[in-house]
């Protein structure tokens, strides 16, 4: 009865598409209270349904599993005492702390599912981007209070920014891309945040993104937040159309989604986020405006510089640096 029960489960979550990974011990030396054949549907809030032994390996296959699930990569992992083995791809080696001794294989397989990415606006490069997005295989929703099917024939769901609020809807599996491009910019990036995308990215000029990013701080978003957000949005192309741009940030979304587990893609590193900080438009690094080796001025902007490489880059084709 408890199999089936489990059967049914799994059976559910992979219709469903549910954020979930299924465990099953594949190996055990006495006395680990997991034996071969013990399986288990454990979701991405780290939920445990089934058995898959106690104590420790419990702990341990909740963590690989919730890590498999975001990274959507299987694993094994072998939990043992004494002998220390070598490296390997896929594998995952844990000590046995418990004083019983023993020693189990896990294997850790996510339900692969859709991959979404949410929009929010309907700017020329929100529409691109939900093609070709849609083209590339991943689930687009539109997030937008003037959007209509018409203008984005190829996303799943479209709804309102108040819609998208009250339905509470965790995004931690999706990439969200924020292209309101003067539409309530700010609103629409506090609750692109506020839904913890596993990736995040905002379409806008440097001087603008700083300035939101400033007043978001303000009103109480971490530095810890600011930092994962992509801004520019997109990988360096030199995209000029709306289409352009939007290949860059779906390029950039696939390199993330690719990326190795805890590899960080962000444009922004650790340094406080101040008044103070500006952005280089070279190296993407935050550059101290007090601090600054070099600050020139271009269009009736100052721009400011950590060193001389950067510098130089940027008076050779500064058009291509201020996005």
């Amino acid at each position: 009865m408890f199999k089936q029960t489990l059967l049914k489960e799994i059976e559910l979550a992979q219709k469903q598409q549910k954020a979930a990974a299924i465990a099953q011990v594949v190996r055990r030396e006495a006395p680990t209270s997991g034996k071969p054949g013990d399986k288990a549907l454990i979701t991405a809030d780290g939920q445990v349904h089934g058995w898959i032994g106690g104590g420790c390996t419990k702990g341990i296959v909740i963590k690989e599993a919730v890590e498999a699930i975001r990274e959507q990569t299987p694993r094994l992992v072998r939990i043992q005492n004494g002998m220390q083995t070598p490296e390997q791809s896929g594998v995952k080696n844990y000590g046995m702390t418990c004083m019983s001794g023993g020693a189990v294989e896990v294997y850790i397989e996510p339900i692969m599912t859709v991959t979404e990415i949410i929009i929010f606006g309907r700017s020329h490069i929100a529409k691109a981007l939900s093609e070709i997005g849609s083209a590339a295989g991943f689930s687009v929703s539109v997030v937008s209070d003037v959007a209509e099917k018409e203008m984005f024939p190829m996303a799943q769901n479209i709804m309102s920014l108040e819609d998208f609020l009250s339905a509470n809807m965790p995004a931690i599996q999706a990439y969200a891309v924020v292209c309101t491009q003067g539409e309530d910019d700010a609103r629409h990036l506090e609750t692109a945040i506020h839904a913890n995308p596993k990736y995040l990215a905002f379409v806008s000029s440097r001087k603008k993104a700083n300035s939101i990013f400033m007043g978001l701080k303000r009103s109480g978003i971490s530095h810890d937040q600011l930092v994962k957000i992509q801004t520019p949005a997109g990988l360096d192309i030199n995209a000029k159309t709306p289409e352009e741009v939007a290949i860059s940030i779906l390029a950039q979304i696939i390199q993330h989604k690719y990326a190795g587990a805890g590899e960080s893609t962000s444009n922004l590193d650790e340094m406080e986020l101040t008044e103070d900080l500006y952005i280089n438009p070279v190296c993407k690094i935050p550059v101290q405006k007090s601090t600054a080796k070099y600050v020139l001025e271009y269009e009736g902007e100052k721009v400011y510089f950590c060193c001389d490489g950067c510098k130089e880059s940027f008076e050779k084709n500064p058009a291509a640096y201020m996005v």
